[in-house]
């Protein structure tokens, strides 16, 4: 079995460096090359099924990468990105003005991060687990793709890994429309294997 983690292309927000979260915002004109340039790398590979955010961003990502296939797709909120409640829609240098020390957490230890009215990163892995495994179960011996974020694929890598959320940031970068494979035994007797870790289209 193999799962391919890509992350949605890139957004109007992202080019403005404005928080997102699971606040709705649409793909720009890169955001739809990136997906149209991972699509035929896809299409040379057996994909059963995909299981995609219901954020607006990896819908229209979804539906650039697999515009030339017939496949099931199956959108679930528990593959959104990570709330973050009061900072979602502002720009990120108004966070760090309003918010340093969280802002700081965030993005340099994200292990402490704790914000009213957001996720904590440590929720997010687990809501992130979860639905792998939920996919593993239903999916078993198919080849499926989950299109989500930055954030969730992530913190499931690190997980995979065995990397602690202190060291989230840590490379590879998870750029927009960056390509993971998680490959999983037939027996499910061991640790789902990264293959490919956030690799994009050149």
């Amino acid at each position: 079995m193999r799962i391919h983690l890509i992350r949605h292309g890139q957004t109007h927000w992202n080019k403005e460096r404005r928080v997102q979260g699971q606040t709705e915002s649409t793909l720009c004109e890169e955001g739809r090359e990136q997906a149209a340039a991972l699509r035929p790398v896809l299409n040379r590979l057996t994909i059963d099924k995909v299981y995609c955010s219901t954020s607006i961003r990896t819908r229209e990502t979804a539906a650039i990468l697999f515009a030339d296939r017939d496949i099931e797709t199956e959108y679930r909120d528990s593959l959104r990105e990570i709330l973050l409640g009061p900072w979602e829609g502002f720009l990120q240098a108004e966070v760090k003005e309003k918010y340093p020390e969280s802002f700081e957490e965030f993005w340099h230890f994200p292990h402490r991060f704790a914000l009213t009215g957001a996720e904590t990163f440590e929720q997010v892995q687990q809501r992130g687990m979860q639905e792998l495994q939920r996919v593993i179960d239903e999916a078993a011996g198919q080849h499926v793709a989950i299109i989500s974020h930055g954030v969730l694929i992530k913190s499931i890598l690190c997980h995979l890994e065995g990397r602690p959320l202190d060291r989230l940031w840590e490379p590879p970068v998870m750029h927009n429309c960056s390509h993971s494979i998680i490959a999983v035994d037939k027996d499910r007797s061991t640790v789902p294997q990264i293959i490919q870790y956030a690799e994009t289209v050149q």
